[in-house]
């Protein structure tokens, strides 16, 4: 064993010794510490025995185990935690070290942290994590960010643990300076929130309205992922839908209805509001969440509100098929809405993200990993400047040939009486973005109505307003203009 370390990781909790076995199997040496340090003590005797490992029992001779500059990786809880060994480890580090937090930091923490770090002489990255147990284990996307001259220090590392792709390409890089990589592992999640809630309608449509079994839902999932909608949470549920408890029932069905939440993908639906961005799926993801918490309420309710019986007469094996079409459309809306959030937010922070780089981050390793992203790395190789995705040849093409299973999915759901929010959404949107003309002039005019909030003309010149004495009691005076 070396004599010092290459990184040390503070955190011993299931994401943290994963990394640490990750890193010591690609040839690195890694020093640890926890909090509890009994916990130190079963690692380095347990899973950690016999290897590269360094067990410390203080912050100072954790740093004090690390090669210079010294490389700390923080694997705690968001929040104050963060801030707390940030500030516990300052003082026994020199300039130019580096402190990494890998946790799910709200990206404008990592902002603050940088900025302060470096005034200190420091170096700081913020870095999203995903893949779970078995990514951290075997290799998870890495999204770095923060202070850029701390890249080279931590490259070989990250890169050298994170997943590959076919040809051998880590799914790691340099996102950008701050929160950036923060902010892209967010809007990961964000968008994992509207994946699994699309599986998740597409699943209560077989059961409720199509009558199948979990078992015959498996063979379906299976089916999918085998095609175009090959991806880790494809994969999954038919898993999920095939497992059955000690008494040969399916485990889903003992489930209970009820969702939780650790704040990804509200944070991201916020960020949109804030941005400006219609965000329309995923935000319907979290509120879905919500709704599913409501569980005495619901119960309550389906005894006193009514709906209209479930009937379904057509072609089961049809529906399937456009009920695959359907999802496969919204879930390109969804990541078409994310990447548009992920532009808006470049332009305000001033970040220089490489989009079709990030497809291929997410590639392997992550919770969203899918064939599918290729097709996002291949449209913007195709037009770095890709305003929506939707306007890609591909992703058009592909929801031309969806766009009747498509609405006939969302239709028979809502004449079924069977909540689809995402779906509905999603196709709410396409039917938005491609429509000329929306009814928001009516919505100006009535804002002008009430509040003298002015308003543009089709034959003036954009950015000129106008105001107009709708009941002729009210003056010319109107008010200033602006955009929350």
């Amino acid at each position: 064993m070396k004599e010092k370390a290459d990184i040390g990781l503070v955190g011993l909790a299931v994401m943290g010794e994963n990394l640490v076995l990750n890193m010591e199997s690609k040839g690195f040496t890694v020093a640890v510490y926890n909090r509890t340090t009994q916990k130190v003590d079963e690692f380095v005797n347990g899973r950690g025995k016999d290897k590269n490992i360094i067990g410390t029992r203080s912050l100072q001779e954790l740093v004090d185990s690390l090669e210079r500059p010294r490389k700390i990786m923080l694997m705690v809880k968001a929040g104050g935690p963060v801030d707390d060994f940030i500030g516990q480890i300052m003082p026994y580090l020199e300039k130019g070290d580096v402190i990494i937090d890998g946790g799910n930091s709200h990206f404008p923490d990592t902002n603050r942290r940088t900025a302060y770090l470096e005034s200190k002489g420091f170096l700081y990255i913020g870095t999203g994590v995903s893949g779970g147990e078995e990514g951290a284990l075997k290799g998870p996307s890495i999204m770095p960010g923060g202070s850029k001259a701390a890249w080279p220090l931590v490259k070989d590392i990250f890169q050298n643990i994170a997943a590959k792709v076919d040809d051998g390409t880590p799914c790691c890089d340099w996102v950008g300076e701050d929160g950036a990589g923060h902010f892209v592992k967010m809007v990961h999640n964000g968008i994992e929130y509207g994946d699994m809630q699309l599986i998740c309608e597409a699943y209560q449509i077989m059961k409720d309205m199509l009558g199948m079994s979990a078992g015959e839902m498996h063979e379906v999932f299976k089916a999918w992922n085998e095609g175009e909608l090959d991806s880790y949470l494809i994969e999954i549920t038919r898993d999920i839908l095939g497992y059955k408890d000690e008494d040969g029932e399916p485990m889903v069905d003992k489930i209970l209805d009820t969702a939780g939440q650790k704040g990804t993908g509200k944070w991201t639906g916020i960020i949109a509001l804030d941005l400006g961005v219609p965000l329309t799926l995923i935000g319907e993801s979290v509120f879905s969440r919500c709704l599913s918490s409501q569980k005495d309420e619901r119960v309550e309710a389906s005894k006193i509100l009514n709906g209209p019986e479930i009937s379904f007469s057509a072609d089961k094996v049809a529906f399937i098929e456009d009920l695959r079409q359907a999802l496969y459309a919204s879930k390109m809306v969804s990541y078409a809405q994310g990447y548009v959030l992920m532009r808006e937010a470049a332009r305000e922070y001033g970040w220089d993200l490489n989009y079709g780089g990030i497809a291929l981050m997410w590639r392997g390793g992550c919770i969203i990993r899918s064939v599918f992203l290729t097709k996002i790395k291949e449209a913007f190789d195709r037009d770095p400047g890709l305003k929506n995705l939707l306007l890609d040849s591909f992703f058009k093409n592909t929801i031309d040939r969806a766009q009747e299973s498509w609405r006939k999915v969302v239709a028979s759901a809502a004449l079924n009486g069977i909540p689809v929010p995402a779906l509905g959404s999603a196709l709410a949107y396409y039917d938005g973005y491609r429509c000329e003309r929306l009814p928001a002039n009516l919505l100006q005019a009535q804002r002008d109505y009430f509040g003298a909030h002015t308003y543009e003309r089709t034959d003036k010149p954009r950015g000129m307003f106008f105001h107009t004495n709708w009941t002729g009691r009210g003056g010319t005076t109107a008010s200033s203009t602006y955009n929350v």
